[in-house]
């Protein structure tokens, strides 16, 4: 059997989609199922069994000799929270928990870090295992999954093999739920349709244009803060790669490797839609202003260094096949 934990989620859910895809049935999702928009992201997946991540550990306990694989996607992920409490407690020590439970039972394990960890990129975006303790997040959120990677890097235990990876802005189908938190492609997507979807609860629906933040920082214009966006299938591609990969055991970063523009996004948005591009800037709301990150760009040689060399979605390949493929008929994948 094979765990996914947060498989009711965006990424999570996903996975379990790939997973299928790949000829495994045999799937455990762990998470929180009481939300009613989230359980949506499982129609049409073929799995063995829901557990409660309450319960996860007394259940893993029971039936560990069953297990391959896990997959510890889930984690509180919302970077305008700032109570670090609920961040020790969903991010840190049940991630601990879940890899003193994979070193015990000698199952492997792929885990979810977060390009959030790299903070305003003072020390660059290198995976480098050296690095990691002097990064400095610029939230709870950010802080809590590179506490667990520092924590990770000093344990003798561990997993029979074991990958960490540092997401930088995934983008895809399945997170309609999210709500503020799904990305700048999901939110703009809707004003400039006028669809107002599930997730979009206090949206008010724009004719044509699109809200983008206003820059604050001297050093970039409005539109031209830069990050590394990553389609949801290369995410999937990476993951399946390492289940199989079985080498080289460390965090990883994975984004495309090359930063694009907000402008460039809104761009491609338009040209998915046949529209022309109609942007409007609004100021970064004060309680993120300060922790906002102007620019991520992923260090991709460590991964290619362990041999993928499948090329990413550019972010116009991307957007395309997210909005048509996905969006306009609001589909799960």
């Amino acid at each position: 059997m094979i765990i996914v934990t947060g498989a009711a989620g965006f990424i999570g859910s996903c996975l379990v989609s790939k997973l299928n895809n790949k000829g495994f049935k045999d799937i455990i999702l762990v998470d929180d199922f009481t939300s009613v928009e989230k359980n949506r992201n499982l129609a049409n997946k073929i799995y063995l069994d829901r557990v409660d991540r309450v319960v996860f550990f007394e259940w893993l306990q029971k039936h560990s000799r069953e297990i391959q694989f896990i997959f510890h996607i889930g984690a509180r992920t919302d970077t305008t929270e700032f109570n670090m409490k609920v961040f020790d407690e969903l991010n840190l020590n049940y991630s601990k928990k879940v890899w003193n439970a994979c070193s015990s039972y000698n199952i492997p394990l792929i885990y979810a870090s977060s390009a959030a960890t790299y903070g305003d990129g003072s020390f660059g975006y290198d995976d480098d295992h050296r690095v990691i303790p002097m990064l400095q997040p610029l939230n709870p959120y950010g802080v809590s999954k590179n506490e667990f990677d520092k924590w990770v890097l000093l344990q003798q235990a561990s997993p029979p093999y074991w990958y960490g990876l540092k997401f930088f802005n995934v983008y895809g189908p399945n997170e309609y739920h999210k709500g503020r938190m799904a990305s700048v492609i999901y939110h703009a997507f809707n004003q400039a349709s006028g669809i107002r979807h599930l997730a979009s609860v206090g949206m008010k629906p724009e004719a044509s244009s699109i809200k983008l933040f206003r820059s604050h920082n001297p050093k970039y214009r409005d539109g031209e803060q830069l990050r590394d966006f990553i389609y949801i299938r290369d995410v999937l591609d990476v993951i399946y790669y390492l289940m199989e990969y079985k080498k080289d055991p460390g965090i990883y970063n994975l984004g495309t490797g090359k930063a694009r523009t907000f402008l460039d996004l809104a761009g491609a948005l338009f040209a998915a839609l046949n529209k022309p591009v109609e942007i409007r800037f609004i100021d970064t709301p004060e309680d993120i202003r300060e922790k906002y990150q102007y620019f991520t760009e992923a260090v991709m040689n460590k991964l290619r260094s362990a041999g993928y060399t499948k090329p990413f979605y550019s972010l116009e390949e991307g957007i395309e096949e997210y909005v048509q493929g996905y969006l306009i008929n609001q589909s799960v994948y």
